[in-house]
């Protein structure tokens, strides 16, 4: 009996250390989550909320009596997975290579490239986008002046302004403000990596290629995973680049579907068709999420 009495005081305290953050999450996350799914099924067009079951996302995924809404979203929805696409392998790739290329050096040279990639990440939004507006500007910017000193271009470009370009030039940015974390995760990871294998797979005559992909690479895996789906999220929902750059435009050129769901919701107060909008959001971060555990999960090797 005394055992038993013990079991359950150890089981009810275990439960009262995870209260505090349960309770963070029913009420900042599970609730709003709910919140947003009842609100996706009204329409607020009027008033008074009237109920429309499942039309706002039916008017979103199809074309047809909401065609108006259809085609912002369609576009918003492909440049959200062009953004994801484009970014997330090459922030993968260049944490890598940077983490690789200092790890061996003093302690001096490490922590000044860690400084400088992670600057941009704790930088205010406003400042980068200052920065890179004026860096950006179609004819007082620097990236014209040096492109057009390399003989790359004739004319200035308007790097924002230009349907081509505009999305592209976004996409740079995020890069830049993305790779800080990921650089310091993999510098810390490769100091995991037991020193005795690296120097048995040198001794054995391996290449260093081969000895970064049959040994630093499976170890160092489940940084990747920490990074690839932390860096996916966070392309999925950039939101203060566009805002505060482009505003969506030109012609919904650079509209994600954060910067739709900002537009619908607060603009236009369509809440339910920006609570729709969320919950497809959400729904596609899910899927893609679970995909990436799959296939790049330890478990699997």
């Amino acid at each position: 009996m005394k055992t038993t009495k013990k079991r359950k005081k150890i089981d009810f305290s275990a439960y009262l250390f995870i209260l505090p953050v349960s309770l963070f999450f029913i009420t900042f996350v599970l609730v709003p989550m709910l919140r947003g799914l009842q609100l996706s099924l009204y329409s607020f067009a009027k008033k008074n909320p009237v109920f429309v079951g499942l039309k706002h996302y039916s008017d979103l995924m199809f074309s047809g009596s909401g065609a108006t809404i259809h085609e912002p979203f369609m576009k918003s929805l492909i440049n959200t997975i062009i953004v994801t696409v484009v970014a997330v392998p090459i922030v993968v790739l260049v944490s890598i290579f940077v983490a690789v290329t200092i790890y061996n050096k003093s302690a001096v040279v490490r922590s000044f490239f860690r400084g400088v990639f992670y600057i941009p990440a704790i930088s205010s939004v406003v400042s980068v986008t200052v920065v890179w507006a004026w860096i950006y500007h179609p004819e007082y910017g620097i990236l014209n002046y040096v492109f057009k000193s390399m003989h790359l271009i004739s004319d200035n470009v308007d790097w924002l302004g230009n349907p081509s370009t505009a999305l592209y030039a976004i996409i740079t940015i995020l890069i830049t403000t993305s790779l800080g974390q990921p650089i310091i995760l993999y510098v810390a990871a490769l100091g995991n990596v037991p020193k005795e294998l690296l120097e048995a797979s040198e001794i054995d005559g391996a290449t260093k290629w081969q000895v970064f992909t049959k040994i630093t690479w499976p170890l160092i895996k489940p940084t990747t995973l920490y990074i690839v789906v932390v860096t996916t999220i966070n392309s999925f929902q950039i939101f203060a680049l566009i805002q505060l750059l482009t505003a969506g435009g030109p012609n919904y050129g650079t509209s994600t579907i954060m910067y739709l769901v900002y537009e619908a919701a607060i603009k236009n107060g369509n809440h339910g068709v920006a609570s729709a909008m969320g919950i497809i959001l959400a729904v596609i971060i899910g899927i893609i999420s679970i995909l990436q555990f799959k296939f790049l999960s330890t478990d699997n090797d």
